[in-house]
């Protein structure tokens, strides 16, 4: 049993008048151990310390951690203090049952019951072809401690309040605004840069700010559904608009709803069937965004990793006219848990979000902030996208290599050569949900593409995720993919 040392002060109800200190302390303990509140293997304070900490005499605490232990609830030894045993209640303490208050019956008339993101959310361990995460065992992690410890030793430059801080630590806004305008052709300065701690609460912020309740916002069908409850969540109207293999079809986007307040899209590799928006498509887009005087949202994800032909710049260094807002994350690049992300906002609207996000958020300072500072001016984040690229894209040749031996006339694997996943086309008249369960039946875990989509047809294929296994895992998890989709395959013919 794991022990733990309990020595904050747990909270005791009031004594009745007529019960005994003695009956009261023991049965208030009791009830603790009985609810969890003092957990089994956790150490309460010396006899001593106890009494004074609740104004009680010695000998009173003494003679009911007596009882406890005679009754088996706790255990003393001497020189090595009184432990909380693990017990089982005879009969479970149940919280009562009442109706819930007006505010919540408010609440819950009003939104539909809330559902798990079953099979988006993360799951316990890794497995082929899990698509959440970078590999973080190539990751530089003892030079990101050295430079974490630096900074910690010398906070002042970091922890200093300074008047434009609810933007984030502004060297670091500094840096980003230098990275993009070198790796993906944005043009912005450091104060239309606004640190936030990810893409998606960057798209929980602009979905507030810039659309009421029913106000239409075209969206990729299929698409981001991190996007979809954002949108949701504000009441939007979401517009499906196609996606083929041009991208977003800006044509379909105007017969659906020309009006639009906005659009969200993925232009440098749409997710999730992972195309590049082309020129023309851009163009008509901002064009359109242009006249209707609406806002486009560019998720610029994981653009980093393109693996043939030249960068694709982004979508916001075509924009003359202040309608691109354009938000990423470091923590494809890096790895999960470094939760800092950017808005990229025209300079008219930047205070406006910025004051917006001073409702929940007053200071936006923080240790990995001022780490990663140093990680890209040092040049290390540039180095180390130099080897993941290297490495992912001979991963990727290794599953598209690979689907062609164990999966032919199966899956049909996308040649897009970029990003730390991909899509694969359903070849055996499988939906695919029923891929998805088939593969996740031999341990394989590939999302199905209809999770995506708002009200374009079942696309009848799986996402496959790369960049965190190596080739011999990537073999692996084809040999038992392909035994998945065969054996259904042979099921359903039969």
């Amino acid at each position: 049993m794991a022990k733990t040392i309990s020595s904050f002060e747990l909270t005791l109800n009031e004594r009745p008048p007529h019960r005994t200190l003695a009956s009261w302390l023991y049965g208030e303990l009791r009830l603790a151990i009985l609810e969890g509140r003092l957990e089994s293997g956790s150490r309460l304070p010396a006899s001593r310390d106890f009494a004074r900490q609740y104004g009680l005499s010695r000998g009173i605490v003494v003679s009911v951690f007596e009882r406890l232990q005679s009754d088996g609830y706790v255990s003393c030894r001497v020189g090595s203090g009184t432990w909380v045993n693990r017990v089982q209640p005879a009969h479970p303490v149940r919280k009562p049952e009442s109706t819930p208050p007006a505010y919540i019956r408010r609440v819950i008339s009003g939104y539909t019951r809330p559902k798990p993101l079953a099979g988006i959310v993360a799951t316990r361990g890794i497995r082929p072809f899990s698509m959440r995460d970078p590999d973080v065992t190539l990751f530089p992690s003892e030079l990101w401690g050295r430079i974490a410890a630096r900074c910690a030793r010398n906070f002042r430059p970091w922890l200093q309040k300074t008047e434009d801080d609810g933007r984030g630590y502004r060297p670091l806004r500094e840096a980003i605004a230098g990275y993009l305008a070198s790796s993906r052709g944005v043009r912005c300065h450091a104060d239309q840069v606004i640190i936030v701690s990810g893409v998606q609460q960057a798209l929980d912020l602009l979905s507030r700010l810039l659309l009421k309740p029913g106000e239409p916002v075209w969206m990729e069908d299929p698409g981001y559904f991190g996007a979809m409850i954002s949108f949701r969540n504000v009441r939007a109207r979401i517009v499906p608009v196609p996606a083929d293999e041009q991208g977003l079809s800006v044509s379909a986007g105007l017969k659906a709803c020309p009006d639009a307040k906005g659009a969200y899209i993925t232009p440098a590799h749409q997710f999730p069937l992972g195309m590049t928006m082309s020129l023309a498509r851009r163009v008509a887009l901002l064009s359109w965004a242009s006249r209707q005087g609406a806002f486009v949202i560019e998720d610029d994800y994981d653009s980093e990793y393109r693996f043939t032909g030249p960068p694709v710049p982004a979508l916001q260094s075509l924009d003359r006219n202040s309608n691109v807002i354009l938000v990423g994350s470091f923590s494809k690049l890096l790895f999960p848990s470094l939760r800092i992300g950017y808005v990229v906002l025209p300079s008219s609207l930047a205070d406006y979000f910025l004051a917006f996000r001073f409702r929940a958020d007053f200071r936006n300072l923080n240790l990995d902030q001022s780490v990663l500072c140093d990680f890209i001016t040092d040049g290390h984040l540039a180095r180390h996208l130099r080897r993941m690229r290297e490495v992912y894209a001979g991963r990727l040749a290794a599953l598209i290599e690979g689907s062609k031996k164990y999966l032919n006339g199966l899956l049909e694997v996308s040649n897009v050569r970029a990003g730390l996943y991909t899509a694969g086309f359903l070849k055996n008249r499988m939906s695919s949900r029923e891929a998805e369960q088939a593969a996740l039946e031999h341990n394989v875990e590939a999302f199905a593409l209809d999770r995506y989509r708002l009200r374009a047809a079942d696309p009848r294929g799986l996402l496959l995720g790369f960049a965190a296994f190596d080739e011999a895992a990537i073999r692996e998890g084809l040999v038992r993919l392909a035994a998945a989709l065969g054996s259904r395959k042979a099921r359903s013919q039969h």
